[in-house]
């Protein structure tokens, strides 16, 4: 019996479970929003400004449509995760270049907004784990703490690989090893939702440090594949892992649906 309720519970979830193809997409989708915000802003000459209103536009209607929803859809997650990433890529920008926000200003910031947002979300809810998102109210705390680290993850990783120098191949190493050691502190036995965050805030800078790493021209310590190139080629990428994701999802959920008693 209590299996099956889990089993129901796992078919509720709003989320995907945190698998390999989870946390690739994820640092794709991380990856776009540095790249992705750049193209519109610089490249189409659109501006700050207008790529803001546009971007926020987009992420209200993508997460109208993931609310609406009752079940988890691959291709509305992974719309709204991509979305959110690049708006908050846009919100460290605005407060860095726009503001003139110190770096370390707003990774403090950012780090205790998260805490604020992990408080409210444990008091109304008693739990924060990813297992068990099938109502609006926990929805809506999971995607204010989605937004809230990507905003931190960028600072975080602006402030390693700009402003400390670290550069985007050792950012790229440095947040990959950080990742690895919190990994490896999951499968000794380390709390599954604490080391689900921090992983899921680290992929946020290292995304930004591989996004950067392929964009940027040579003579920054880049590969030189251009904004275009690299938010094109990691776009292609989520495509065909969402379309995975989305088999794969037909094959376990639908079968277990239908052995329900």
């Amino acid at each position: 019996m209590e299996t099956s309720n889990y089993r129901v519970v796992l078919a509720n979830n709003k989320v995907p479970e945190a698998t390999l193809i989870f946390w690739a997409i994820k640092i794709l989708a991380t990856t776009v929003g540095e790249t992705g915000a750049d193209y519109l802003a610089v490249h189409m000459g659109l501006g700050t400004a207008l790529t803001d209103a546009i971007m926020a536009v987009l992420l209200l209607a993508a997460l109208a449509m993931q609310l609406r929803m009752n079940k988890y859809v691959p291709w509305i997650y992974w719309l709204t995760v991509v979305l959110v990433s690049v708006v908050g890529t846009q919100i460290t920008d605005a407060l860095t270049d726009k503001l003139g926000v110190s770096l370390y200003v707003s990774t403090i910031v950012f780090g205790l907004a998260l805490a604020l947002v992990f408080a409210l979300w444990y008091r109304s809810e008693r739990t924060l784990s990813i297992h068990t998102i099938y109502t609006t109210r926990r929805e809506l705390f999971y995607w204010a703490a989605v937004l809230v680290t990507f905003a931190l993850g960028t600072a975080a990783g602006d402030l390693a690989t700009e402003a400390l120098g670290l550069g985007f191949v050792i950012g790229v190493v440095a947040f990959g090893a950080l990742i690895v050691l919190v990994s490896s502190i999951y499968y000794a036995g380390g709390n599954p939702v604490l080391t689900f965050w921090l992983a899921y805030i680290l992929t946020r800078p290292l995304g930004a440090s591989l996004g950067d790493m392929l964009s940027q021209s040579r003579a920054y310590g880049g590969f030189g594949l251009g904004t275009i190139n690299t938010s094109a080629l990691f776009l292609s990428a989520i495509v065909v892992l969402v379309i995975v994701a989305s088999v794969a999802e037909q094959r376990t959920v639908r079968p277990s649906a239908a052995h329900e008693p």
